[in-house]
C-alpha cells in the first residue's frame, strides 16, 4: 500500500491530482481509513505493531500532501503575479466632506465664469466689523464672539465670516466683480444638542 500512495505521490503536480490523491486515500472511504478498519480483523498481540506502521504512514502521507499543497500555492502565485504592471499605489486616507462639497462648488461657480478669491485667517478690526458698518458697540460683534488676539498695533483677530475678503476685492477691483470667497471662518460657537433642536 505505502508503495502505491508513494507512486500517487509522485503523479500530485496542480490543484486537480492532489484533489484526486485526497479523494482516493485520505477521506471516510479512502484506503488508509480502510486499513484502519481493518486492524479489528487483527489478532489482539499484533495490534500495536501494525497501529503503529498505520500511523507512521499516515503522517507521512499528510506530511507529503502538505509539502505538496504548498508547492502548487507557491507555483500559482508566482504564474498570477506580473510583475511587468506598475506598482500599485496604496490609497492612504481621503478628502474630507466639507472639502469635497466646497471643491464642487468653486467648480460649479468657476464653469460660470465666476473667480475664486483667498483671504487671510488674521484680520484687523477695520476690514471684519468697520467697513461692514459694525461700529464698537455693535452686537453682532458680542453674538459672534470673536477670537481676538493681543497686538500692540491695534485690535486683531480670527476672521469671523469671509465678508472681509469682499472689501479688499472691491479696494483692488473695479466692479461688476464676479467671485467667490469660500474659506474658513472663526467663532467661538458652543454647539450641543440643545442648540441644535
Amino acid at each position: 500500500m505505502r508503495t502505491e500512495i508513494e507512486q500517487d505521490l509522485e503523479m500530485i503536480h496542480d490543484a486537480a491530482s492532489l484533489e484526486a490523491f485526497r479523494l482516493k486515500h485520505l477521506v471516510k472511504k479512502g484506503t488508509l481509513q480502510e486499513l484502519v478498519d481493518q486492524l479489528r480483523t487483527i489478532p489482539k498481540e499484533e495490534k500495536p505493531a501494525i497501529g503503529k506502521v498505520l500511523n507512521e504512514l499516515r503522517q507521512f502521507v499528510e506530511a507529503r500532501v502538505a509539502s505538496a499543497k504548498e508547492a502548487i500555492e507557491q507555483h500559482t502565485a508566482i504564474e498570477t503575479i506580473d510583475v511587468t504592471l506598475p506598482a500599485r499605489i496604496p490609497n492612504i486616507g481621503h478628502v474630507h466632506p466639507i472639502r469635497q462639497t466646497l471643491d464642487r462648488i468653486i467648480d460649479i461657480f468657476s464653469g460660470m465664469g465666476f473667480s475664486v478669491a483667498e483671504g487671510i485667517d488674521i484680520e484687523d478690526d477695520y476690514h471684519n466689523y468697520e467697513a461692514l458698518n459694525f461700529p464698537a458697540d455693535h452686537p453682532a460683534r458680542d453674538m459672534q464672539d470673536t477670537f481676538f488676539i493681543d497686538d500692540p498695533a491695534g485690535d486683531v483677530m480670527l476672521r469671523s465670516h469671509t465678508s472681509p475678503v469682499q472689501i479688499r476685492m472691491m479696494k483692488h477691483h473695479a466692479p461688476p466683480i464676479r467671485s467667490i470667497m469660500p474659506g474658513r471662518v472663526y467663532r467661538n460657537e458652543a454647539v450641543t444638542a440643545r442648540s441644535l433642536a
